[in-house]
């Protein structure tokens, strides 16, 4: 039975032609350092669920194989560029996504890990690769992680144990990396394409209408219209603010800023948790997807995972703590792998958090109404990102004016609208 195109990303129902048993034996065969792999049968199926992501495309390989050694049963992640011409194959051909990845999975994340375990911290940061190509076409495998009792959360809120087994990962991988850029600059360089880096990013209607969208949507709402001249301000300005953002390392280094090196798309379904199937007890939060990795202010994977990990309840009520948490491990990382550096501060560190409220300002009013509307699980995540006359009508739902009614109010009361350029 074919997978049900209501459950998948239509660009991951057929696996294309090169993905076929001749193509996992060459995995394998490197994996396993033997020639003389033989593919017994293999089944390609969809690997993510509709809205799991946007920047590739993947498969489960579910293969049994014979080697020297014996029989075997694995299920493989293959993950690749998309190939059908449309909105995904423009925007993707012509960025450094896959080249990025690789170098995390295959460079960095390794020296963090070792890193940790000369310090006694036997955290994983990653899913090993087991094989990768950019030529002749641009190709990453893992071990599955589902048959590992690994699942995305996808019909529920995150809990709060979630979110700082999350915030726990993050905070670690951030302070490694704050360390190795004071002590080793240059190292990070390796990955420096963040999401702002694709090729006409800012030309995406995803970025360019949704500053409209939401004047608009402030407009027809009688107790909002005192906002909207703040936003009208920022309007012609803001994405450039972001894009300043993302690059600041790079062309404007500040002398007292916190960099590490970001995620870039640290959301709730670019991870995968694992709990006792007795218990139900959380063992375990892996985080996936590494493609927008790049050197940048500390502030910006923590403002992302604000509106793209946590529930409402969870900003509302949580927002300040959920910080705090993950500062202090953060802090907590540094001083265990023996950074002898200054030692980043919470009033600082909340001072950046309100100095990049540009990218705070665009996340609320053009990524915000997408996670809400995909919490809801109504559309797939393409029709999502390139129907715009689609996306204007995800800011009227009422869970997202809730969090507008919320969100403005606090900005006003921590002074975001002061000084506006």
């Amino acid at each position: 039975m074919p997978p049900n195109s209501e459950s998948y990303n239509l660009d991951e129902l057929e696996a294309p032609s090169w993905l076929d048993a001749e193509y996992v034996k060459e995995i394998l065969s490197s994996h396993e350092n033997d020639e003389n792999v033989e593919v017994i049968a293999l089944k390609i199926t969809p690997a993510s669920g509709k809205g799991d992501h946007y920047a590739s495309v993947m498969f489960r390989a579910t293969v049994e194989y014979k080697t020297s050694k014996g029989n075997f049963n694995k299920s493989l992640i293959i993950k690749t560029m998309p190939e059908k011409d449309g909105h995904k194959k423009d925007m993707l051909d012509e960025s450094h996504i896959f080249d990025t990845e690789i170098k995390m999975y295959t460079e960095l994340l390794p020296r963090f890990e070792e890193i940790l375990r000369d310090a006694g911290d036997e955290t994983s940061l990653y899913v090993p690769c087991i094989y990768h190509s950019l030529k002749p076409r641009q190709v990453m495998v893992f071990e599955d992680l589902l048959p590992q009792g690994y699942v995305v959360v996808r019909d529920r809120q995150p809990t709060i144990e979630e979110v700082h087994s999350a915030f726990t990962k993050l905070a670690k991988w951030h302070a490694v990396s704050y360390k190795l850029n004071k002590e080793e600059p240059g190292l990070l360089e390796k990955c420096k394409h963040s999401l702002m880096e694709l090729p006409k990013i800012t030309e995406e209607p995803l970025f360019s209408t949704g500053m409209d969208f939401f004047l608009q949507m402030l407009d027809s709402q009688p107790d909002l219209r005192v906002y909207k001249p703040y936003f009208e301000k920022i309007r012609p300005t803001y994405l450039q603010h972001c894009v300043n953002t993302f690059r600041e390392y790079r062309v404007n280094p500040q002398e007292d800023a916190y960099y590490v090196l970001c995620h870039g798309d640290f959301h709730l379904r670019n991870m995968m948790f694992k709990h006792n199937k007795t218990t139900g007890q959380l063992e375990d939060c892996m985080l996936l997807d590494f493609q927008m990795c790049n050197v940048g202010p500390m502030a910006n994977d923590i403002l992302y995972a604000i509106y793209s990990l946590l529930s409402p309840e969870q900003r509302q009520n949580n927002r300040d703590e959920l910080v705090y948490f993950y500062y202090s491990k953060f802090i907590e990382t540094l001083n265990k792998i023996n950074y002898d550096g200054e030692i980043p501060t919470l009033v600082k560190f909340r001072e950046q958090l309100l100095r990049h409220k540009y990218l705070d300002f665009f996340l609320f009013t053009s990524f915000l109404p997408l996670f809400v509307a995909l919490h809801n699980g109504d559309f797939a995540l393409s029709d999502m990102i390139e129907d715009k006359e689609l996306r204007s009508t995800f800011y009227n739902y009422k869970e997202y004016l809730a969090e507008v009614r919320h969100n403005l109010p606090r900005y006003l009361h921590l002074g975001y609208f002061d000084d506006l350029e």
